[in-house]
């Protein structure tokens, strides 16, 4: 579950996001009373196996709920927490359609789970990893093998959001400074497993948030908040 929002004297409209499904609405009725059965088994953040029925309206109603992994211990933590928020947030807004992304749920699940496991896991490192591989899930990854524009493959040194990536010297034209070690830092992003974590310093941090925030508001037109 992405998001939960009160509704009426005792309902909650929740954003979904489902394996064969994309992007689900859906109001649980009278889930706020306390004797709801549905009650604790529908909070964000959790993974859950739901019952949905379809009527006339945009919303599907939640007739049975099951809790598969709550993701309990992370929500003791704050760090851990509001990575977790920071992570469905960025699912919310990028893949808004019900077209289903398999490899963006998983890769939802996953970081959920490892954020639930791991206290050490919710760094702004790991939270741009997560961020990088949404992106390729959904098909915005930076090119970063060779210049976006021409395609040389050196002198690598600076990031063109219109582009799409990586551009030379030559191509450098309403650019920024992209690094040595950002661009590793990317590129390990994308190719690593995601509790495999890229070292590098915060400068390198901040310009690989940049590229990754740029690409999106040029080529999605989403504008998330930028990893702190």
């Amino acid at each position: 579950m992405l998001r939960s929002i009160r509704y009426g004297e005792a309902d909650r409209v929740l954003h979904l996001y489902t394996p064969d499904r994309g992007r689900v609405g859906a109001v649980a009725k009278g889930v706020r009373r306390v004797k709801s059965r549905l009650g604790g088994r529908l909070e964000p953040l959790m993974r859950s196996r739901l019952v949905l029925h379809e009527g006339r309206g945009e919303l599907c109603t939640i007739s049975q709920a099951d809790t598969v992994h709550p993701h309990a211990a992370l929500r003791e933590r704050r760090d851990s927490l509001e990575r977790a928020v920071q992570a469905c947030d960025a699912v919310l807004r990028l893949l808004d359609s019900g077209e289903p992304n398999l490899p963006a749920y998983n890769l939802l699940c996953h970081e959920l789970a490892l954020l639930d496991e791991d206290a050490a896991a919710a760094t702004r490192a790991q939270a741009l990893v997560f961020r990088a591989k949404l992106l390729l899930a959904a098909g915005f990854a930076p090119e970063l093998a060779s210049c976006a524009s021409c395609g040389e493959t050196e002198h690598l040194g600076a990031f063109s959001p219109s582009a799409g990536g990586v551009v030379c010297a030559a191509c450098e034209a309403g650019s920024f400074p992209l690094g040595p070690e950002a661009h590793v830092f990317l590129v390990g992003a994308l190719g690593k497993p995601l509790a495999e974590v890229p070292d590098a310093p915060e400068p390198a941090l901040r310009q690989a948030d940049r590229a990754l925030g740029e690409t999106l508001e040029y080529h999605a037109h989403v504008k998330l908040r930028r990893v702190a």
